[in-house]
């Protein structure tokens, strides 16, 4: 962690340092890019894809959603999974399994075989990104490296949907839309050689399995990401959706009731009532939320009002990938320690929105240099420092037998953040774009008219993800604790740890 270790009066010594934490952390980070990159890679390749397999307009969502519906929907008992049976099992099993579903995939010969190699892909995704946080979390045990460890994370995790955009972009240009599949073989598959050579078998911390609260919380997810994705495709007033809401709402109520019964509980309650892990849970939700107008309005505006290619527009994202980058690992390692997480992700929140705001002043007129470069840059470095201290925050003050859930939680939170920005801002845009046409427009409207509905709808969006950033860096503010991080748990039993305001000894 970023604060003082325990003094050598302390219940017992520092965990001895894994000689090759260092290559564990490079493999966990490679393995994790899939993940990442599976989130957008197939977005820009399903028009050829469609064409390929010859399925319709309205089966295409499906190759998304197929993906999303198991990766929402296992997280909570994946993570768990992993303080189960091992981080090493748990972790080399999710990325064998996604690679031969991503294999499947490219080798797809019907829709049906797409749609399931995608069903498989988001379930070993979800094997596999809470084992590789917790690995994160336990592997480095010295505060210093700990901090480096997840910045480095923290820029490979906050940079994957964007690369996607540009690797699935260039591969379905240059290639085929079956390499956005593909491309996880090779991938996946270096990081199974090294997570097989590198990586020791950790202890079993001895954490149980909450039967009941896992048929809970995955049913519970399940229909809320369904729900959400339905009204998304149709309405929010087709029973589909807002009656897989209501449902999905009770499961997870009567979820969070269980787990104040249960002798072992899957989500024990204390880790989301603490200030700042529940705070770091509901930042990466807004993160998932806002992010979706960047990720995909953004695009959409360049390709459809710019003229750019698949491949250029993908390219037009690299400065804000560079500058999350530079972000998370100024972040991580210089802030953090110091400062802890509440400056950091107030401020990364509000520059969120400055960028965001700035989006929102677009036109048809628009340039890349003058309109999208500056706010790209502002998004970017606030992703950056909101990434680095959410995921180290999520997962700090967390015995070893809970480190798996804890991640759990944090990538529950992106996913269903962006689950609830896909239906949400997918509505705002076109209800702003219907109605611009139905002011500005007498019978069939022309092209420019078309576009600059468009547009309406855009930037009415941007609007609203600044107001929902600036809203989550209100949170930050009022919910974190002021200062560094607390010391690490003390083993079972012990007291928790207080508060460290002193700084590491250097």
């Amino acid at each position: 962690m970023a604060t003082p270790a325990a003094p050598a009066s302390g219940p017992g010594p520092t965990p001895q340092a894994d000689p090759r934490r260092w290559l564990i952390l490079a493999v966990v980070c490679t393995a994790y890019l899939m993940v990442g990159l599976d989130l957008t890679v197939m977005n820009l390749a399903l028009p050829s894809a469609q064409d390929h397999l010859g399925f319709s307009d309205a089966q295409r969502p499906w190759i998304v959603t197929a993906y999303a519906l198991p990766f929402g929907s296992l997280l909570l008992f994946c993570g768990r999974l992993s303080d189960v049976v091992g981080r090493k099992e748990t972790f080399l099993a999710g990325v064998a399994g996604f690679v031969l579903a991503s294999a499947a995939g490219g080798a797809a010969n019907s829709f049906a075989m797409l749609v399931a190699a995608r069903a498989f892909q988001g379930a070993f995704a979800a094997m596999l990104a809470p084992a590789v946080l917790a690995l994160v979390a336990t592997v480095f045990t010295d505060p210093g490296e700990k901090s480096k460890a997840f910045g480095i994370f923290s820029a490979v995790a906050s940079s994957g949907a964007a690369l996607g955009l540009i690797i699935g972009g260039a591969l379905t240009s240059a290639l085929d839309w079956r390499w956005c599949m593909y491309v996880n073989v090779l991938i996946g598959g270096l990081a199974l050689i090294g997570g097989q050579i590198w990586m020791r078998r950790q202890p079993k911390p001895g954490a149980r399995m909450d039967v009941p609260g896992v048929l809970l919380a995955s049913a519970g997810m399940f229909c809320l990401v369904y729900g959400l994705t339905n009204a998304a495709e149709h309405s929010w007033g087709t029973f589909s959706a807002w009656g897989l809401l209501v449902l999905g709402a009770a499961l997870l109520i009567a979820f969070t009731l269980w787990q104040t019964r249960a002798a072992s509980p899957l989500l024990p309650p204390r880790l989301v009532l603490d200030r700042d892990r529940g705070a770091a849970y509901l930042t990466v939700l807004i993160v998932g939320l806002g992010l979706f107008g960047v990720m995909l309005f953004l695009v959409y505006f360049m390709q459809n009002n710019l003229g750019y290619s698949a491949i250029t527009s993908g390219v037009a994202m690299l400065p804000m990938i560079v500058f999350t980058t530079v972000a998370a690992g100024i972040g991580a390692v210089r802030l953090l320690p110091k400062y802890g997480p509440k400056p950091l992700i107030a401020t990364g929140m509000t520059l969120n929105a400055a960028g965001l705001a700035w989006l929102a002043l677009i036109d048809a007129d628009a340039t890349y240099a003058a309109d999208l470069l500056g706010p790209l840059l502002c998004i970017g470095f606030g992703m950056g420092l909101v990434y680095s201290a959410a995921a180290r925050t999520g997962t700090s003050g967390v015995a070893p037998h809970e480190a798996g859930i804890a991640s759990a939680c944090i990538n529950t939170g992106q996913q269903l953040g962006g689950a609830v920005g896909t239906a949400l801002l997918n509505t705002i845009a076109a209800t702003t774009s219907a109605n611009w046409l139905e002011d500005h427009t007498k019978g069939r409207p022309t092209a420019e008219q078309a576009g600059l509905a468009a547009i309406e709808g855009y930037t009415t969006v941007f609007w609203w993800c600044a107001a929902i950033f600036l809203l989550g860096a209100l949170l930050a503010a009022f919910l974190l604790r002021p200062g560094p991080l607390p010391a690490p748990e003390a083993p079972a039993g012990a007291p928790e740890p207080a508060r460290q305001d002193e700084q590491p000894q250097t």
